[in-house]
């Protein structure tokens, strides 16, 4: 190997080309692509430290299968033999399927990798069991795609960002790409000649760059969103023809927006009714983009807010046209012929399938007549779960046979029966896809996994073997997978031609999937005025609401992501460890005087679900009464024992079973 090329396969906006030269002692030398359009030769400060470091140090891997030798959570185990480890987890597995029936097997994933093999593959074997999925985007953003989907019709048809050229405005509302796109943040709207408009509560990078930052007290979000309709009818901004034409509910919601004047939005949500009054005159400057954040909905009222902004291009036909659009994800590839169901194996499930969502999980656990058996593969929940100290005695049952599957000693690995070691994305061939941009890149094999390890999909095929099942499916190669799912593309290109070339964009023009401005609703229109939504216990039509006042001596907490963390990826980085420094909470300078607490005292964060002691960081990036701590450390390697996530009490959003993190009250006091 001289330089090959490969792609990041992280759950991030930029989905990053990268270059790997050799190194010394085995290692390689993982830097940006310089041809790659979205980072431009660079890599993130996180994944350039992490990829160089970590990921690929022996020591810090899980090189072979482990069996648990002591008590759940203390990480005692011994080194096992593949053929051992199998056979194991195939005969406990069959027990409980015996003696329970298959939907007391329980399993929970995520995005801890998100090449498509290793993160749809496993899905066949799950099928095929019978198994209880945690729904995974539960705990990330789930409200935001039963609000959007209900609304659009689909809630991963986003903008392709190449239209932006024809944009005279972006609004970003709800994101903060400074730490979760750095590279959309440093070029693409670093690049953009019109007017960025951010919308956050807390005052990111992303926000100090942009023309405008509009900075709602949390949970107001639905009635700024209304202000900002209030004024775009007042300057002539509404386009009544695609209303009448493609909008379905519009005479139910006009009434509402007609109350909701910038003077009456300032009072409701903090931001000067001037700034609102901009933002509307940006909006209706031309062709406009609305980017939602998922941090936006993880709130008590995330599916409202998500209709509630749906207003702004509905009302303003900001859809469909070169330039407008909107984006909460943007997964062109299944839309252009990338079969994701096939490839996860949807036809092998016989009747429904059986899910339950995250924010239910400790309390599932707990109950030993529910589940027997647990497998946890792509995702480490004992770090990024909501109820995190509830959810760690849950994982202490001894008749919880517990399975994970991991490239790292997580938290979540500490309290596992088996342990099975995953290869790492540099170590097998897969493919990338964006979900922000319309791209495709080769993930490549360019040094051999570390130990015993197996890529995820290497690890459910035996597992598949040993549990006896026969279905074809489950055994299909790596290389097939591949070939069909680049054929359904129809981009004329094999893997060995994707790598030497190392990404391709799937259209040559911006795609729209909005172009024809036909919505896949019951009206075949955008419906402000939901029947499904109203099932499941909205209103039917958006409102302005707001959450209620805090109760006195309560902050509202915000968890977003970290610069330095990727969730909890990275988090065991010793570089990264050290450079980030301790963990902290950001309060308000006149809530620390308050408080009489100064920069960097301990501080004790506390309410029903847990508590947590960090140092203060005093700072005015947010209103008063909010918090902020950064997400995406893990509890075994704090001081404490825990991380933020000890804090989020498992509440739900306004769609039951999704979460609203970004909800949570807490008490602050001095932990002298």
């Amino acid at each position: 190997m001289t330089e090959l090329r490969t792609n990041c396969p992280r759950d991030c906006y930029d989905n990053c080309g990268i270059v790997v030269r050799p190194g010394k002692n085995g290692r390689v030398i993982v830097r940006g692509d310089p041809e790659h359009p979205i980072n431009r030769g660079t890599l993130c400060t996180k994944c350039a430290t992490a990829y160089n470091g970590v990921w690929q140090d022996p020591r810090e891997r899980l090189s072979t299968p482990l069996r648990r030798v002591g008590p759940k959570g203390e990480g005692a185990f011994e080194a096992i033999s593949w053929e051992a480890a199998l056979r194991e987890v195939a005969d406990r597995t069959q027990q409980v399927i015996d003696e329970r029936g298959p939907q007391a097997v329980i399993h929970t994933h995520y995005s801890g990798t998100l090449s498509m093999l290793a993160f749809m593959f496993p899905m066949r074997f799950f099928n095929r069991l019978g198994a209880t999925e945690v729904e995974p985007d539960s705990i990330c953003n789930l409200a935001g795609h039963i609000a959007w989907s209900a609304m659009f019709g689909i809630s991963v048809a986003g903008f392709d960002p190449r239209t932006a050229a024809d944009s005279s405005c972006i609004v970003v509302w709800g994101a903060n790409p400074s730490h979760s796109g750095p590279h959309m943040d440093e070029h693409w709207l670093g690049d953009f000649d019109g007017a960025v408009v951010v919308v956050d509560p807390i005052r990111t990078d992303t926000a100090l760059r942009a023309d405008l930052h509009l900075q709602p007290f949390p949970g107001t979000d639905a009635a700024l969103a209304f202000s900002m309709a209030h004024e775009l009818r007042a300057l002539g901004a509404f386009d009544d023809e695609f209303i009448a034409a493609h909008v379905h509910g519009a005479p139910d919601v006009l009434p509402t927006i007609e109350a909701c004047s910038p003077i009456w939005g300032e009072a409701q949500t903090g931001v000067p009714a001037e700034q609102i009054r901009r933002a509307a005159q940006l909006y209706a400057s031309g062709p406009a983009l609305l980017w939602a954040g998922q941090g936006l909905q993880r709130q008590p009222t995330g599916a409202n807010v998500m209709r509630a902004i749906g207003l702004l291009p509905a009302l303003t036909g900001n859809i469909g046209k070169p330039g407008a659009g909107i984006c909460y994800l943007n997964v062109a590839a299944a839309l252009l012929g990338a079969d994701f169901d096939e490839l996860a194996g949807a036809s092998l499930v016989e009747g429904e399938a059986r899910q339950m969502n995250h924010i239910g999980l400790a309390g599932a656990l707990e109950d030993p007549d529910r589940f027997g058996a647990m497998f946890s593969w792509n995702t480490n929940p004992l770090a990024s779960a909501a109820e995190q100290l509830r959810l760690r005695e849950a994982f202490r049952r001894e008749d919880l046979f517990t399975v994970v599957v991991d490239c790292f000693p997580t938290d979540t690995v500490d309290y596992a029966d088996i342990v099975l070691p995953a290869a790492s994305f540099l170590e097998f061939d897969d493919l990338t896809f964006s979900y922000m941009n319309p791209i495709v890149g080769a993930q490549r094999k360019v040094r051999e996994p570390i130990g015993d390890s197996l890529p995820n999909q290497e690890i459910f095929r035996r597992l598949a073997a040993a549990m006896g099942y026969d279905e074809p499916e489950l055994y299909e190669s790596d290389e097939m997978l591949i070939e069909r799912l680049l054929d359904g593309l129809d981009l004329g290109l094999s893997h060995s031609d994707l790598a030497e070339r190392g990404h391709v964009y799937l259209t040559e023009e911006p795609f729209d999937y909005f172009a024809a401005r036909r919505f896949r609703t019951p009206s075949g229109r955008i419906e402000i005025a939901s029947a499904s939504l109203s099932e499941v216990g909205l209103d039917p039509v958006p409102t302005p609401a707001t959450d209620p006042a805090q109760p006195e001596g309560l902050f509202r907490l915000l968890t977003p992501a970290s610069r330095w963390r990727l969730n909890d990826s990275h988090a065991n980085d010793r570089t990264i460890g050290r450079r980030s420094g301790p963990a902290t909470v950001t309060v308000h300078p006149a809530d620390a005087a308050d408080l009489g607490i100064a920069d960097g005292d301990p501080v004790r964060l506390r309410n029903g679900a847990g508590e947590i002691t960090l140092a203060t960081a005093i700072g005015d990036i947010a209103p008063r009464g909010v918090l902020v701590a950064y997400k995406g450390r893990w509890p075994k390697l704090e001081p404490g024992g825990c991380n933020v996530n000890a804090l989020h009490e498992g509440n739900s959003a306004d769609i039951e079973g999704c979460s609203a993190v970004h909800g949570t009250l807490v008490s602050l006091e001095p932990a002298r």
